[in-house]
Order: structure tokens, then C-alpha cells, then sequence
């Protein structure tokens, strides 16, 4: 029997016109329950949760907020086994995406997956639709209504991934025997019992960063299993990722911002991009900090894999440390046995995907 009830989280007393109008697009005819307090919730886990945000003019809900802190406060897990999308509507031109990132980080700390491309955000002038509009050939607000129903349509209708293989792919730029974050994944990784890996150094030298090609160009290259620049990414990288059910990237914080390689990967997921989608695709990222900011990286890889590329984002889906001279992380407390746990929650997320 299919389930067609949704649980919609808008604690925000006075939401616009706009955010109303797109929540009763995004909800159609399934059974919406509309939570606006923490004390009317009797459960949240194995749920389909749409977060709606109303953004002041700072780019805050606070409402939304001081709901997920007191979520906080009461247990963890809340979201277990539910997947979850967002809809955003900002005061401003600003703060939509780094207001769903924030949101996305603390929920999936607490338990809930995302599917992929799991927002539709519409700005003051619903100006962030235009580039929609050059195909879609529709007014702005009609374009962005039909989002929100395509979105909650594919939140209701997840399916369990079928996994291809058992082969992870495991992304990284650091070489160094003394990497932190080096160390770190292989504590995890002899967790990872039956699993085989698709290790890929992406070396300096060897990537550069995306063209920035036009989409017919770009597509044409796709289509062709190819890119501008060709070389290792095409021949190794991207057809590691396409055969993958599970990316893991290995993310060393480099001035509170991910590593130039890394980033230029990322960019060069464009052409991949363009000739499949990324939906059946698990994302694990583990980051290690010298002293702090491991939250801004894996925002960032939140911004980038979840919601621009849309790979889908498990259920604690990041392991962040804290290790800054050589082989600290070793003296990390429970380290050991975090990385056990991590490695514990990849292979169920994978499993029950």
C-alpha cells in the first residue's frame, strides 16, 4: 500500500502569499500533515518531511530555527529512516541556498536523508527561475509552482536504489603519509567489511577546472563519453563515478574552503551531469579541521553534490574531525571507535538505499 502522506515542517506564524502558493502546489492531492510546534509532533522517522522556509530579510527563520533546536535538545535520531526536500522563499535576492544548507546540515545530523536537487528556492523576484524560463517558456511564478509539484512528486515516489556493484568510489587530492583526514578514512574504510574500492588521487597537475562551456558544447562532449580537456578525469574519474552507487570524498579543510583539486573535480561533474543524473548516487564526505570550520566544508559539499549536482545525501552522511599536527587525529578521543560507527552507517545506508 503506498503511503501518500507527507509531513510538512512550517513553523513560521506568518508565511508570504508566495510560500503558501507554492506549498499547495508542492502538496497537490496527498495527505499533507502540517506541523508548526514541536509538541504536535508524535513522530518524525520513516517519514516524507517537506521543510518550508520563510526567510527574513537577514536570510533567517528563526521560527524554523528554535523548532530544530528543540528537536536538538530532545533526541537524536529524530528524522530516522525519513527522507526529507526543502522549499525557500527569501525577502531578498540573497540567503535561499546557504539557508537550505544549513537546514539539510543539521537534519541529516539528526537522521534525515535528502533526495537529490531537494529544493526549489524562489528570491524576491523569482528572478533565480530565468535560466528555467529559456526552455520552459513559461511566466517565472508558473515555472516556479510546477518545481515545487515535480519535487514533492519525486520525494513521494523514492524507490530503493538497486546496487550495481560493491565498489566505492573514494575521491581525494592529499597524498601526504601524514594527511589527518588520510588516516582517518582508512580507520574507516577496514570497517567497511565486503566492500571494494575505486581509489582516485586527483593529482595537481592532472585536473584542471571546469571550461565553463557552453550546454550544447558540453553536451556534445557527453555524449561522446568525453570533455574539452579530456586526459585522466575522462578516462578514469568519471567512469568510476558512473558505474558507482557511493562516492566518498576525502575533505581536508584548507582555509575554511575545500581544496582547489577537489573543487575542480566537482566542476568537471558538469559533463557526467549532463548525459545522467546523479539521483541513485550515495554521497559520503569525511572532513578533518586543524581547528575548526569542518561545518562550512561540508556546506559546501551540500551546495555543490546535493543540491546543484543532486546526488542523493544519506542519513549521516559526514564524519568531521578536528587534527592538526601530523598523526593527531590518532589522539582524537574515541576516534576509533566514531570511525567504526561512521563505517557502521555507510554500509546500512547503502544497503537500505
Amino acid at each position: 500500500m503506498i503511503n501518500n502522506e507527507i509531513c510538512v515542517i512550517l513553523p513560521n506564524s506568518s508565511p508570504s502569499l508566495q510560500l503558501t502558493r507554492m506549498l499547495k502546489a508542492a502538496i497537490g492531492t496527498y495527505d499533507a500533515n502540517i506541523i508548526k510546534s514541536p509538541s504536535l509532533i508524535f513522530t518524525l522517522q520513516n517519514k516524507k518531511i517537506l521543510f518550508c522556509l520563510e526567510l527574513n530579510e537577514l536570510g533567517f527563520d528563526l521560527e524554523m530555527l528554535s523548532f530544530l533546536s528543540s528537536l536538538l535538545k530532545s533526541k537524536e535520531n529524530t528524522f530516522n529512516g525519513s527522507t526529507g526536500a526543502l522549499l525557500v522563499h527569501s525577502k531578498t535576492e540573497l540567503y535561499t541556498k546557504r539557508a537550505a544548507q544549513d537546514i539539510i546540515f543539521i537534519c541529516n545530523g539528526l537522521g534525515c536523508s535528502f533526495i537529490g536537487q531537494p529544493l526549489v528556492e524562489a528570491t524576491i523576484s523569482l528572478k533565480n527561475f530565468l535560466t528555467w524560463q529559456k526552455t520552459k517558456h513559461h511566466s517565472l511564478d508558473h515555472i516556479c509552482l510546477e518545481m515545487c509539484e515535480q519535487l514533492v512528486l519525486r520525494l513521494m515516489k523514492i524507490t530503493p536504489i538497486v546496487l550495481l556493484n560493491e565498489k566505492l568510489t573514494v575521491l581525494f587530492s592529499t597524498p601526504h603519509k601524514t594527511s589527518n583526514t588520510m588516516d582517518l578514512w582508512k580507520m574507516v574504510k577496514k570497517n567497511l567489511i565486503g566492500c571494494k574500492f575505486d581509489e582516485i588521487q586527483i593529482e595537481n597537475g592532472k585536473i584542471h577546472d571546469c571550461k565553463g562551456c557552453s550546454f550544447k558544447t558540453c553536451l556534445h562532449y557527453s555524449k561522446q563519453n568525453s570533455c574539452f580537456y579530456g586526459g585522466a578525469i575522462v578516462e578514469s574519474v568519471l567512469h568510476s563515478i558512473e558505474i558507482a552507487n557511493t562516492i566518498v570524498w576525502l575533505c581536508p579543510n584548507y582555509n575554511d574552503a575545500l581544496s582547489a583539486n577537489i573543487t575542480a573535480m566537482i566542476n568537471r561533474l558538469t559533463v557526467l551531469y549532463r548525459k545522467i543524473n546523479f539521483h541513485s548516487k550515495n554521497v559520503f564526505c569525511i572532513v578533518v579541521s586543524g581547528n575548526s570550520g569542518s561545518d562550512s566544508i561540508a556546506k559546501q559539499l551540500i551546495g555543490a553534490l546535493n543540491i546543484n549536482k543532486g546526488f542523493r545525501l544519506p542519513s549521516g552522511a559526514f564524519l568531521l574531525e578536528t587534527a592538526n599536527d601530523p598523526l593527531s587525529i590518532f589522539k582524537v578521543k574515541s576516534v576509533n571507535s566514531t570511525a567504526k560507527s561512521f563505517a557502521q552507517n555507510m554500509l546500512k545506508q547503502i544497503n537500505n538505499s
